[in-house]
């Protein structure tokens, strides 16, 4: 048992000690690739979405110096007809490359790298002595020729070094120069039965083309067949909460979301997990990462991005170009990229169908505000403070209040966004009611036909409030969603809460610039 070589199986069993939702039918996807022209893939996912635990699962069914039978013999791949096949049967390399970049930040560590996986595979293989100039590829090609064996080569966070160090660098060129020498060349497929690399980005491209071209890439933006193993899905949820005894709205509504190839509803795994522990939903995505890292992008304000940023707060998807991305975080250059960035770090979440990006769920919209807090914005900061304010004036049907509420959205928002028709008006109406997203799920546009209501909030399981439609109009009379409520000509979902129900009218007089509003208990 090495450190890089044949490491076993501890650290799954460590991992099934504790609560493990199956995603072991990832293994059957590798197992369908290997020793094809498909056997290099290349898995990126956003921090805290279960990378280094489907790394350690893959290092332990392949490692054929330990017997992992007992580990899988209840998860979903023991049924699968290649679990016998490849179980146990391959001499195993994993690089955790977080390991080096912690104590060896200077330009030789690629060199450095290389030579302690060489020396401990030379460890596992005494009588096939390596030759003095030997880098690894050298030594591996000439252990697979003297016994015959193939390798898999499992590298978690095998971006680390791109993250580290800036294109152009010593350190990034070589690193560059290694993988190619390793992956690339002719004798590859002779020395690996299979290459699973993960980490947070695809391969960096150069021009158009990755630097990996044979790696077959799974990311956040196109996960292909992998989109289940990318995160909790929503039935695996359910089950979790109900086996805790957590609220499984309040689950959903903090970690859902994510929208990763045809799968529509992934939850953010790590922070299920941890509130499931803890018995409570909040925010953890600062144990593992940082409202900086959408502050320093986002501060860019390439094509009008902070505007793009305010209306995804206000519920609004804005559409997203992610194929000019270089794969490179010190490269961005278009608002695109940093869209693009910020998906593959899980601040936003992609619909390929539409090219469109979002925020997905509470604990996200979280991390955006304080963002928006950082890049001083204050007059966004101002409008979603007040929020909680304009909520309860509502409830209590306080009409000059949400006026003099809706005014000062108005006037603190005129320096980010346009106000010039019923949609920038909806717009900042949505950010002034950001915090309804606690106990409501807010709706823009519902329709069931043309022109229904522009903001419909539905209480979430457990909240004892009336329903919300707001209808909004830019210098003309209110009469569309609330005319349609009361001839009875409403959608299932302001049905259900008919006897529960509140309407509210504003309106914008363009030439006074004041808000108008009425609101009225709806009796059916």
């Amino acid at each position: 048992m090495g450190i890089y070589i044949n490491v076993g199986n501890a650290g799954f069993q460590r991992v099934r000690n504790g609560e493990y939702v199956d995603k072991s039918g990832l293994i059957a996807i590798v197992n369908s690739t290997l020793f094809t022209e498909r056997s290099f893939s290349c898995v990126s996912r956003s921090r805290r979405f279960g990378k280094s635990v489907a790394a350690k699962m893959l290092c332990a069914y392949y490692d054929h110096s330990c017997d992992s039978r007992n580990l899988f013999a209840d998860l979903e791949i023991a049924s699968d007809p290649s679990f016998e096949k490849h179980l146990n049967k391959y001499p195993v390399i994993y690089l955790d490359l977080t390991s080096f970049i912690v104590d060896k930040r200077d330009d030789s560590i690629v060199d450095k790298m290389d030579v302690a996986l060489r020396t401990d595979v030379g460890k596992v293989y005494p009588d096939i002595p390596a030759e003095a100039d030997d880098r690894l590829m050298d030594y591996l090609l000439r252990v697979s020729e003297a016994t015959g064996q193939q390798f898999i080569f499992i590298i978690d966070e095998w971006d680390a070094i791109c993250r580290e160090y800036a294109p152009g660098t010593e350190a990034m060129d070589r690193y560059v120069g290694w993988l190619r020498r390793m992956f690339k060349s002719q004798d590859a497929a002779r020395v690996f039965a299979g290459v699973y690399m993960t980490g947070i980005l695809p391969i960096k491209k150069y021009k158009t083309e990755s630097a990996l071209n044979n790696f077959i890439e799974y990311s956040m933006v196109e996960p292909v067949d992998m989109a289940p193993y990318f995160g909790f899905t929503k039935d695996e949820v359910k089950s979790l909460a109900e086996k805790h005894r957590m609220d499984f709205d309040e689950l959903e509504k903090w970690y859902d979301g994510y929208q990763i190839g045809d799968e529509q509803s992934i939850f953010n795994p790590n922070s299920v997990m941890q509130a499931l522990r803890s018995r409570r939903c909040r925010s953890f995505w600062a144990a593992t990462g940082s409202y900086d890292a959408v502050a320093h992008y986002i501060q860019m304000n390439y094509d009008g991005l902070k505007d793009d940023v305010v209306s995804m707060l206000a519920g609004e998807r804005c559409k997203v170009n992610p194929t000019k991305f270089q794969n490179d975080m010190s490269i961005i250059r278009s608002k695109d990229d940093v869209f693009t960035v910020l998906i593959h770090l899980g601040y936003l979440s992609y619909d390929w169908r539409k090219s469109e990006c979002y925020i997905p769920n509470k604990e996200v919209a979280g991390e955006m505000v304080n963002a928006v807090e950082a890049n001083n914005w204050a007059p966004v900061v101002k409008a979603l403070e007040a929020s909680e304010r304009l909520l309860q004036a509502t409830l209590r049907g306080d009409e000059e209040a949400v006026a003099r509420g809706v005014d000062a959205a108005h006037d603190e928002n005129t320096s980010i966004l346009s106000y010039n028709d019923e949609n920038s008006l909806a717009c900042v109406l949505s950010i002034a009611y950001y915090y309804a997203s606690n106990d409501y799920i807010v709706h823009r546009e519902l329709a069931t036909g043309k022109g229904f209501a522009d903001l419909v909030l539905i209480p979430r399981k457990n909240v004892d409030s009336p329903a919300i439609v707001i209808e909004l109009k830019y210098d003309k009379a209110v009469d569309t969603a609330i005319g349609q409520i009361k001839r009875k000509q409403y959608p299932f979902k302001v049905a259900q809460y008919i006897d529960n129900l509140l309407l509210v009218e504003i309106t914008y007089d363009v030439a006074s610039k004041q808000h108008e509003c009425r609101i009225e208990k709806y009796v059916s």
